[in-house]
């Protein structure tokens, strides 16, 4: 079977590098099931894999190499910014989306997100020193790099054991690290990336960042 897919970057840098990989699934229906899109999306290895099953509506399903996500920020940015749409529709709610420049952005709720450890370090440099931990727990760590300021440096290991041992920019975990600190930040995270955030009402955070398209064909399985 020949499945199509786009790749994206999410979340890249200022200079538009960087920016974690998604790959997105626009025919939701070429892999009609769960056991097909969570071979594929091993398959893929990127750290989300997102299929579209329908367009107009923005209905998402959302697949890591190992596990199906209820949500995760980078694929409905990388989503929102490929589908242009003001809505997305995901098994927790609607979610919306505005654009602003060179951002895209999504509003969510930090009780989407999977379960974080979130863990703070005195600079960023510790950050940046650290090695991979053994598999087992899913640990964002952060220092805040300028706190006047809302700037956090971080870093991101998933404890799956599933090829990713690094993620490259992680949303939910923005949402949540936003959410504890009640502030709006402004987050470089893995080699580059940028995550910005902003507490709005009743809960609602927005998160935002940019989207690159990085190529697309098919993958014959």
């Amino acid at each position: 079977m020949n499945t199509a897919y786009d790749v994206l970057a999410v979340f890249c840098g200022p200079d538009g590098r960087h920016g974690n990989r998604l790959g997105v699934v626009r025919e939701g229906r070429a892999c009609p099931d769960e056991a097909s899109r969570q071979a594929l999306a091993k398959e893929l290895g990127y750290s989300e894999t997102v299929f579209v099953d329908d367009p107009e509506r923005g209905a998402l399903d959302i697949y890591t190499p190992g596990v199906r996500l209820p949500f995760a920020g980078h694929p409905v940015v990388g989503a929102a910014w490929l589908l242009d749409l003001e809505v997305l529709d995901l098994s927790v709610g609607e979610v919306w989306v505005r654009h602003d420049g060179e951002f895209t952005w999504i509003e969510a709720r930090p009780e989407w997100a999977p379960p974080r450890t979130l863990r703070q370090y005195g600079s960023a440099a510790e950050v940046e020193a650290l090695d991979v931990p053994p598999p087992g727990e899913w640990l964002y760590a952060w220092a805040w790099e300028e706190e006047a300021a809302g700037r956090v440096r971080a870093r991101a290991f998933p404890g799956r054991g599933d090829g990713v041992d690094e993620d490259e920019a992680t949303g939910a975990a923005a949402l949540l690290l936003t959410a504890l600190l009640g502030r709006a930040l402004n987050i470089t995270q893995g080699r580059g990336s940028q995550i910005m955030t902003a507490p709005g009402p009743d809960g609602v955070i927005e998160l935002g960042g940019r989207v690159r398209a990085l190529g697309a064909g098919p993958l014959t399985r």
